[in-house]
């Protein structure tokens, strides 16, 4: 379906292509690299080094880890209004200087108080400089064409892990991991300070109006049926999500798969998220918001009961793996447009940061619940069925996610909601 945003090109969005700035998105797609491999993916290649130097209980300097999810998740809805008001390059600016206090300040921890206050930072400046507001600016500066910039740089994203979780262990061959996250601190600021600085700084255009999504108070929307089960719906698919992503290794061990192939199917998930993310667009024209929300969710369930009932051919395993990978990046680009798909991008900073907010903090938690989860369940089979069974009922609870129903009004023609 056709998005009545895009009729009449940039003059009908007050954002067309001579607004944007041009350095803006290869700036974008390089800082989501260094910033995702940096602040994120470096944390799980060093815990062991961590753990085994420092002597601090493995569990503890993890949750020092997820606790900086949990403050991203919440700082997210006050760094989103920030965004609309401002755009966003004082904000990931800042974010990034931030970043790089954060780290150095994990370096030097000479304590479990300071490690943790390190990683707290560290929540703050995720909040500011990952995919949420890159999303925001790309849905303003490339309005109505913003899914293709949004599919763009969420590809860049995907490759962090495979750029720092080879070089942070390099690194951590030959260096502690302290000097392994000075040398990190350093690349991060080199990168993303100047490229945030300098890159973002076209003007800031006044959001799109159209006949399709008409200006809606950011509150009256927040406490709408609808945000709230869309809402409930992407909690539940993070929280199952990202507990699968955890205990897939756990699981093939467990049916006396080796670690190296255990890896080998984490790992080949990326590459299928990364060709996931290369569909959505053509997903996206073709069907409504509210559809595509339910059936990529109940894709997320299918494989993952697959995962439970398949203990083989490890081939089969693979190909289970990038189909879950697949489902996992179009899921990402789904959270990405899901506030402009019902409610424009009037307010959406606020509204991404509202939604996202609890979603983020079940997938902060989902790794620690998952693994508590599989004991009393009596091992990693009943947890992944006991998943599935979540992102089934997430899919049902999207399907009442649509903004208005189909109907004729005396005189006019059919109201359509999720013009997409």
């Amino acid at each position: 379906m056709t998005d009545l945003s895009t009729r009449g090109g940039g003059a009908a969005t007050g954002t067309g292509d001579r607004s944007r700035p041009r350095a803006a998105l290869p700036a974008l797609c390089a800082t989501q690299i260094v910033s995702w491999g940096i602040v994120y993916y470096a944390f799980p290649i060093l815990n062991p080094q961590i753990t085994a130097a420092t002597g601090w209980p493995a569990g503890v300097t993890t949750a020092a880890f997820s606790l900086g999810l949990v403050i991203s998740a919440f700082a997210g809805i006050r760094v989103g209004r920030i965004l609309d008001r401002r755009g966003p390059r004082m904000v990931m600016t800042a974010g990034s200087v931030l970043g790089v206090v954060s780290l150095l300040t994990v370096a030097v921890a000479p304590n479990l108080l300071v490690f943790f206050a390190g990683w707290a930072l560290a929540g703050l400046a995720m909040a500011a400089t990952f995919y949420q507001p890159a999303f925001a600016a790309l849905t303003r500066w490339w309005a109505p064409d913003h899914v293709r910039a949004l599919t763009i740089v969420t590809l860049a994203g995907g490759l962090a892990s495979t750029v720092f979780a080879p070089l942070t262990a390099a690194l951590a061959d030959h260096l502690s991991w302290r000097h392994t996250y000075l040398v990190l601190a350093g690349i991060l600021a080199a990168v993303t300070i100047p490229a945030h600085a300098l890159a973002l700084r076209a003007p800031w255009p006044d959001a799109p109006t159209s006949p399709a999504h008409k200006a809606a108070d950011a509150a009256d929307v927040s406490h709408s049926r609808p945000f709230l089960l869309l809402a409930a719906a992407f909690t539940l698919s993070s929280f199952a999500m990202y507990a699968v992503v955890v205990a897939l290794v756990p699981l093939l061990l467990e049916r006396g798969y080796t670690t190296t192939q255990a890896a080998w199917a984490l790992g080949i998930g990326g590459a299928g998220q990364t060709l996931g993310r290369t569909l959505y667009a053509a997903l996206a024209r073709r069907t409504t918001a509210t559809a595509r929300t339910t059936v990529l969710i109940a894709l997320g369930a299918l494989t993952t009961a697959a995962f439970a009932a398949v203990p083989g051919p490890y081939g089969l395993l693979i190909a289970v793996s990038i189909v879950a990978g697949m489902v996992r990046g179009n899921l990402t680009l789904l959270q990405a447009t899901a506030i402009t798909d019902r409610w424009g991008t009037t307010h959406y900073g606020r509204l991404s940061g509202l939604l996202a907010a609890p979603a983020h903090t079940a997938a902060a938690l989902a790794p620690f619940a998952g693994a508590a989860l599989a004991v009393p369940l009596g091992g990693y089979i009943p947890l992944f069925l006991l998943l599935a069974a979540v992102s089934v009922a997430a899919a049902l609870i999207a399907l009442w996610t649509s903004t208005d129903a189909v109907r004729r009004r005396p005189g006019r023609g059919p109201a359509v909601a999720d013009h997409t």
